[in-house]
Protein backbone atom coordinates (compact mmCIF):
# COMPACT_ATOMS: atom_id res chain seq x y z
CA UNK A 1 0.00 0.00 0.00
CA UNK A 2 1.52 3.32 -0.70
CA UNK A 3 0.25 6.35 1.01
CA UNK A 4 -0.01 10.22 0.43
CA UNK A 5 -0.04 13.02 3.49
CA UNK A 6 -1.09 16.69 3.22
CA UNK A 7 -1.90 18.68 6.19
CA UNK A 8 -3.12 22.12 7.00
CA UNK A 9 -4.00 24.55 9.37
CA UNK A 10 -5.53 28.04 9.90
CA UNK A 11 -6.34 29.78 13.49
CA UNK A 12 -9.82 30.98 12.18
CA UNK A 13 -11.39 33.94 12.05
CA UNK A 14 -12.12 34.38 15.81
CA UNK A 15 -8.82 33.16 17.82
CA UNK A 16 -5.54 35.28 17.42
CA UNK A 17 -3.23 32.40 17.81
CA UNK A 18 -3.03 28.62 16.78
CA UNK A 19 -2.98 26.04 19.84
CA UNK A 20 -3.69 23.52 17.27
CA UNK A 21 -0.66 21.57 16.01
CA UNK A 22 0.42 18.51 13.49
CA UNK A 23 3.55 16.42 12.66
CA UNK A 24 3.80 13.82 10.15
CA UNK A 25 6.46 11.90 8.60
CA UNK A 26 5.31 10.38 5.23
CA UNK A 27 8.45 7.99 4.79
CA UNK A 28 7.20 6.39 8.31
CA UNK A 29 3.39 6.28 7.71
CA UNK A 30 3.62 8.52 10.24
CA UNK A 31 0.91 11.34 11.48
CA UNK A 32 -0.07 13.12 14.81
CA UNK A 33 -2.65 15.83 15.61
CA UNK A 34 -3.25 17.78 18.76
CA UNK A 35 -5.58 20.36 19.60
CA UNK A 36 -3.89 22.42 22.89
CA UNK A 37 -6.02 24.47 25.81
CA UNK A 38 -5.32 26.40 28.76
CA UNK A 39 -2.78 28.33 30.26
CA UNK A 40 -1.34 31.65 29.28
CA UNK A 41 -1.29 31.34 25.75
CA UNK A 42 0.13 28.05 26.29
CA UNK A 43 -2.33 25.17 24.19
CA UNK A 44 0.31 25.57 21.70
CA UNK A 45 3.05 24.55 23.80
CA UNK A 46 0.93 21.61 25.18
CA UNK A 47 0.10 20.15 21.72
CA UNK A 48 3.51 20.76 20.13
CA UNK A 49 5.00 18.92 22.69
CA UNK A 50 2.50 16.40 22.04
CA UNK A 51 2.84 16.05 18.38
CA UNK A 52 6.58 16.57 18.31
CA UNK A 53 7.17 14.03 20.84
CA UNK A 54 5.69 11.47 20.08
CA UNK A 55 6.20 11.47 16.14
CA UNK A 56 9.99 11.64 16.80
CA UNK A 57 9.90 8.92 18.93
CA UNK A 58 7.45 7.04 16.41
CA UNK A 59 10.31 7.37 13.59
CA UNK A 60 13.02 6.22 15.57
CA UNK A 61 11.61 3.48 16.89
CA UNK A 62 10.13 2.28 13.33
CA UNK A 63 13.63 3.02 11.42
CA UNK A 64 15.66 1.72 14.40
CA UNK A 65 14.66 -2.06 14.91
CA UNK A 66 16.53 -4.58 12.74
CA UNK A 67 13.27 -6.05 11.99
CA UNK A 68 10.40 -4.37 11.16
CA UNK A 69 8.20 -3.54 14.62
CA UNK A 70 5.02 -5.60 14.80
CA UNK A 71 1.33 -3.89 14.91
CA UNK A 72 1.22 -5.06 18.14
CA UNK A 73 4.67 -3.18 19.33
CA UNK A 74 3.66 -0.30 17.28
CA UNK A 75 0.25 -0.38 19.43
CA UNK A 76 1.90 -0.42 22.32
CA UNK A 77 4.42 2.44 21.51
CA UNK A 78 1.78 4.55 20.80
CA UNK A 79 0.33 3.99 24.45
CA UNK A 80 3.10 4.34 26.35
CA UNK A 81 4.70 7.30 24.22
CA UNK A 82 1.08 9.07 24.43
CA UNK A 83 1.70 8.49 28.67
CA UNK A 84 5.04 10.03 28.61
CA UNK A 85 3.47 12.38 26.60
CA UNK A 86 1.28 13.25 29.27
CA UNK A 87 3.49 12.98 31.80
CA UNK A 88 6.48 15.65 29.72
CA UNK A 89 3.18 17.90 30.05
CA UNK A 90 1.90 17.73 32.96
CA UNK A 91 4.99 18.42 34.32
CA UNK A 92 5.81 21.66 32.42
CA UNK A 93 2.63 22.69 33.68
CA UNK A 94 3.29 22.65 37.42
CA UNK A 95 6.84 24.13 37.09
CA UNK A 96 6.04 26.92 35.12
CA UNK A 97 3.16 29.54 36.05
CA UNK A 98 2.53 30.78 32.43
CA UNK A 99 1.54 26.98 31.57
CA UNK A 100 -0.70 26.49 34.47
CA UNK A 101 -3.53 24.62 33.59
CA UNK A 102 -2.20 23.81 29.55
CA UNK A 103 -3.40 20.25 28.08
CA UNK A 104 -3.59 19.04 24.74
CA UNK A 105 -5.88 16.16 22.91
CA UNK A 106 -4.00 14.15 20.58
CA UNK A 107 -4.85 11.66 17.59
CA UNK A 108 -1.95 9.74 16.15
CA UNK A 109 -2.07 7.69 13.47
CA UNK A 110 0.17 4.95 11.69
CA UNK A 111 0.17 3.48 8.20
CA UNK A 112 1.94 0.23 7.87
CA UNK A 113 0.75 -2.16 5.06
CA UNK A 114 -2.53 -2.25 4.75
CA UNK A 115 -2.76 -1.30 8.08
CA UNK A 116 -4.00 1.48 10.31
CA UNK A 117 -2.99 1.83 14.32
CA UNK A 118 -4.71 4.55 15.32
CA UNK A 119 -4.47 6.06 19.11
CA UNK A 120 -6.23 9.34 20.88
CA UNK A 121 -7.21 11.05 23.58
CA UNK A 122 -10.08 13.83 24.00
CA UNK A 123 -12.03 14.74 20.91
CA UNK A 124 -10.09 15.50 17.97
CA UNK A 125 -11.05 12.61 15.62
CA UNK A 126 -10.33 10.40 12.79
CA UNK A 127 -12.78 9.96 10.25
CA UNK A 128 -12.29 7.27 7.01
CA UNK A 129 -14.13 7.95 3.40
CA UNK A 130 -14.15 4.37 1.75
CA UNK A 131 -16.26 3.94 -1.70
CA UNK A 132 -18.10 7.29 -0.40
CA UNK A 133 -19.18 6.72 2.49
CA UNK A 134 -17.83 9.01 4.97
CA UNK A 135 -17.73 7.22 8.82
CA UNK A 136 -16.23 8.75 12.04
CA UNK A 137 -13.20 5.78 13.93
CA UNK A 138 -12.72 7.41 16.66
CA UNK A 139 -15.05 8.41 19.60
CA UNK A 140 -14.67 11.53 21.39
CA UNK A 141 -13.65 11.62 25.06
CA UNK A 142 -16.55 14.17 26.23
CA UNK A 143 -19.10 14.40 28.61
CA UNK A 144 -21.33 14.78 25.49
CA UNK A 145 -20.35 11.45 24.22
CA UNK A 146 -20.63 9.94 27.74
CA UNK A 147 -24.48 11.31 27.23
CA UNK A 148 -24.81 9.42 23.70
CA UNK A 149 -23.15 6.34 25.46
CA UNK A 150 -26.00 6.08 28.31
CA UNK A 151 -28.81 6.91 25.61
CA UNK A 152 -29.53 10.89 27.97
CA UNK A 153 -29.17 12.43 24.01
CA UNK A 154 -28.98 11.21 20.36
CA UNK A 155 -25.99 11.92 18.26
CA UNK A 156 -28.60 14.77 16.58
CA UNK A 157 -29.03 16.55 20.19
CA UNK A 158 -25.56 15.95 21.22
CA UNK A 159 -24.28 17.82 17.57
CA UNK A 160 -26.33 20.90 18.92
CA UNK A 161 -25.99 20.74 22.41
CA UNK A 162 -23.81 23.13 25.00
CA UNK A 163 -20.68 21.67 26.54
CA UNK A 164 -19.23 20.24 23.12
CA UNK A 165 -15.49 20.84 24.85
CA UNK A 166 -16.07 19.37 28.30
CA UNK A 167 -13.68 17.02 28.23
CA UNK A 168 -13.10 13.85 30.02
CA UNK A 169 -9.66 12.72 28.85
CA UNK A 170 -6.66 15.06 27.54
CA UNK A 171 -2.96 14.94 28.33
CA UNK A 172 -1.37 17.11 31.05
CA UNK A 173 -4.43 17.09 33.30
CA UNK A 174 -3.78 13.77 35.60
CA UNK A 175 -0.92 11.93 36.19
CA UNK A 176 -2.20 9.20 34.00
CA UNK A 177 -4.20 9.13 31.04
CA UNK A 178 -6.08 6.09 29.43
CA UNK A 179 -5.34 5.99 25.26
CA UNK A 180 -7.45 4.12 23.26
CA UNK A 181 -5.22 2.46 20.82
CA UNK A 182 -7.20 0.32 17.89
CA UNK A 183 -6.25 -1.35 14.78
CA UNK A 184 -8.35 -0.72 11.27
CA UNK A 185 -8.08 -2.13 7.86
CA UNK A 186 -6.67 0.11 5.02
CA UNK A 187 -7.87 -0.67 1.52
CA UNK A 188 -6.98 0.93 -1.51
CA UNK A 189 -9.13 4.25 -2.24
CA UNK A 190 -9.07 4.87 1.71
CA UNK A 191 -8.90 8.33 2.69
CA UNK A 192 -8.44 9.21 6.08
CA UNK A 193 -9.32 12.15 7.87
CA UNK A 194 -7.69 13.88 11.22
CA UNK A 195 -8.96 17.03 12.48
CA UNK A 196 -9.30 19.18 15.44
CA UNK A 197 -12.11 20.14 16.83
CA UNK A 198 -12.28 23.34 15.33
CA UNK A 199 -13.65 21.65 11.93
CA UNK A 200 -16.16 19.77 13.32
CA UNK A 201 -17.66 21.93 15.37
CA UNK A 202 -18.30 24.21 12.06
CA UNK A 203 -19.11 21.50 9.62
CA UNK A 204 -21.55 18.73 9.47
CA UNK A 205 -20.48 14.83 8.40
CA UNK A 206 -22.18 15.71 4.92
CA UNK A 207 -20.48 18.87 4.61
CA UNK A 208 -17.28 16.64 5.15
CA UNK A 209 -18.00 14.14 3.15
CA UNK A 210 -19.18 16.64 -0.05
CA UNK A 211 -15.66 17.90 0.51
CA UNK A 212 -13.83 14.43 0.52
CA UNK A 213 -16.18 13.72 -2.72
CA UNK A 214 -14.42 16.01 -5.20
CA UNK A 215 -12.23 13.62 -6.02
CA UNK A 216 -9.35 16.59 -6.22
CA UNK A 217 -5.78 16.54 -4.75
CA UNK A 218 -5.28 16.38 -0.97
CA UNK A 219 -3.91 19.68 -0.88
CA UNK A 220 -7.44 20.98 -2.37
CA UNK A 221 -9.88 18.92 -0.37
CA UNK A 222 -7.94 20.50 2.59
CA UNK A 223 -8.52 24.01 1.57
CA UNK A 224 -12.02 23.11 1.18
CA UNK A 225 -12.44 21.81 4.40
CA UNK A 226 -10.54 24.76 5.68
CA UNK A 227 -12.46 27.64 4.01
CA UNK A 228 -15.95 25.89 4.70
CA UNK A 229 -15.07 25.93 8.24
CA UNK A 230 -14.17 29.94 7.99
CA UNK A 231 -17.27 30.14 6.08
CA UNK A 232 -19.69 28.92 8.70
CA UNK A 233 -18.09 31.01 11.41
CA UNK A 234 -14.05 29.65 11.82
CA UNK A 235 -14.81 30.28 15.69
CA UNK A 236 -11.74 27.77 16.77
CA UNK A 237 -8.53 26.60 15.08
CA UNK A 238 -8.87 24.40 12.36
CA UNK A 239 -6.48 21.45 11.15
CA UNK A 240 -6.48 18.72 8.95
CA UNK A 241 -4.64 15.66 8.13
CA UNK A 242 -5.61 13.79 5.36
CA UNK A 243 -4.12 10.78 4.41
CA UNK A 244 -5.00 8.49 1.23
CA UNK A 245 -4.14 5.52 0.66
CA UNK A 246 -3.25 3.60 -3.13
CA UNK A 247 -2.91 -0.05 -4.29
CA UNK A 248 1.10 -0.53 -5.18
CA UNK A 249 1.85 0.78 -9.15
CA UNK A 250 2.12 -2.04 -11.57
CA UNK A 251 5.10 -3.40 -12.16
CA UNK A 252 7.19 -2.37 -15.50
CA UNK A 253 8.44 -5.08 -18.09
Amino acid sequence: MNYSFYALSDAGLVRTNNEDSFALDEKSGVAVLADGMGGYNAGEVASGMATTFIKGELVRRLNSSAQPRSLEQIARDIESLTSRSNQLILNAATSDVQCIGMGTTVVTAVFQGDSLILGHVGDSRCYRQRQGLLTQITKDHSMLQEQVDAGVLTPEQAAVAPGKNLLTRALGVEDTVKVDVFRHVVEAGDIYLLCSDGLTDMLDLPDMARALALNAPLQGVASALVEQAKANGGRDNITVVLVQASGPAPLSD
